[in-house]
């Protein structure tokens, strides 16, 4: 029999800071009993829907705590605050302990992701993807117009399945009789009790705007999500093995907001609503793993936003390889070399780049000494050079900023 849960108490007066953006090595998290907490960033990217002034029951510093990311937000106390402090440790044991509050978190999570990805959608492409089920005959569209005949089959079945009384069911039909020759390996639908799924290269796993009610784990493989927005594509995250995705649609019932599609053959584990609340009362450990995924994620949006702020489009391009770096947690020392998961189309959708701005930056990139192709993934030999290029970069537009900020204080 494992020892009682011990949580400690603290106490902060009004206006003390309690986290502080930017700060490492956070091992706890709070959980608010009395009083009221402010939450603000130094640079808020995008206004936060649930809004900054928590009470009661709330809790912050989740993210920066499980994810072992340095925190995203600073939390000061608007009153005198008593909260319940958290370690990393103790987590598990809490949620096996209640449940509910593993739910809470859980389910806030992703409504927080949901909102996050519309606004790296919104910032990257100045436009919203649509979430309701006519919007899979778009993307449909795209995959078929690229001959990417497994994704545009599977999403012209889905358009039908979910609009039978579309506008487009007649030209989705047709479409689909047209290139099934060409299908490989698609699987459209798995029985409830099949739980372990195969999928080969290039199927997609489930497609933004269809209704769902699973969630995957990855046991072997990788796996792309994705938006497709005014016939452009936007690479959302490669997710790799152990990692959980899917919830939002399971938690919220909403229709899926992004596609997942398989980037090389991957198996995953399938879990629908039913399984995953015994999973929640019975195995703390994978529901730990699944906070932690999602504070990783979260972590990774508020970073990718950051990065759509740098005016520089070179100085996008250096920074997103370096969150690359920084996700996986790799000492930055000189002569490192590293290889990412994806090229130099991949890299141009994630910093918001299409057409010939896509083509001369990729161009530019490869120019770079410490840059390279292989195996058409792009490849870094020294992650300090690549590091240095970015903070550089940032310094410059800061000294900028700060130039223009006094300029207007003048007039």
């Amino acid at each position: 029999m494992s020892a009682p849960l011990q949580l400690s108490f603290v106490n902060f007066t009004k206006d003390a800071y309690i986290i502080v953006e930017g700060k490492r090595n956070a091992d706890r998290f709070f959980i608010l009993r009395s009083g009221k907490v402010q939450i603000s960033k130094d640079v808020q990217v995008v206004a936060e829907e649930q809004g900054d002034t928590l009470g009661p029951g709330d809790f912050f510093g989740v993210v920066s705590t499980m994810s072992g990311h340095s925190h995203i937000e600073t939390a000061q106390a608007l009153t005198d605050v008593t909260l319940i402090s958290v370690q990393k440790e103790q987590f598990s044991q809490l949620i096996q302990n209640n449940a509910p509050v593993a739910m809470k978190i859980i389910l806030q999570f992703s409504k927080r992701m949901r909102y996050l990805d519309e606004a790296l959608t919104r910032l990257t492409l100045k436009s919203s993807a649509a979430e309701d089920p006519s919007h899979i005959y778009n993307v449909a569209e795209y995959y078929a117009k690229l001959n990417q005949f497994n994704q545009a089959f599977y999403a012209y079945h889905q358009y039908v399945k979910h609009c039978p009384q579309g506008e487009n069911v007649t030209a989705a039909q047709e479409r689909m009789k047209k290139i099934a020759p060409y299908v490989k390996g698609l699987k459209l639908e798995f029985k409830p009790d099949e739980t372990n799924r195969f999928y080969v290269k290039d199927t997609i796993v489930f497609c933004e705007g269809e209704s769902g009610d699973e969630l995957y784990i990855i046991q072997k493989g990788s796996v792309k999500i994705i938006k497709v927005v005014e016939n452009n594509e936007v690479l959302l995250a490669v997710l790799k093995t152990g990692d959980i995705f899917g919830e939002m649609a399971l938690l919220d019932s909403k229709p899926r907001s992004a596609s997942a599609i398989a980037f090389g053959s991957v198996t995953l584990m399938a879990v629908n609503k039913e399984n995953f609340e015994k999973m929640v009362q019975e195995q703390p450990q994978l529901v730990s793993r699944l906070i932690q995924l999602l504070s990783e994620r979260i972590w990774a949006s508020y970073r990718q936003l950051e990065n759509l702020m740098i005016k520089d489009e070179m100085g996008r391009v250096w920074d997103m390889l370096l969150m690359q770096i920084q996700k996986r947690r790799i000492k930055i020392e000189a002569k490192i070399a590293f290889a990412f998961d994806f090229g130099t189309k991949e890299l141009m959708n994630m910093v918001g780049l299409q057409g010939t701005n896509a083509d001369i930056r990729s161009v530019q990139l490869l120019d770079d000494k410490n840059m390279k192709l292989s195996e058409d993934k792009i490849v870094c030999t020294d992650i300090l050079e690549l590091a240095k290029t970015v903070n550089f970069i940032k310094k410059q537009e800061d000294i900028e900023k700060k130039r223009e900020q006094a300029k207007n204080k003048i007039y």
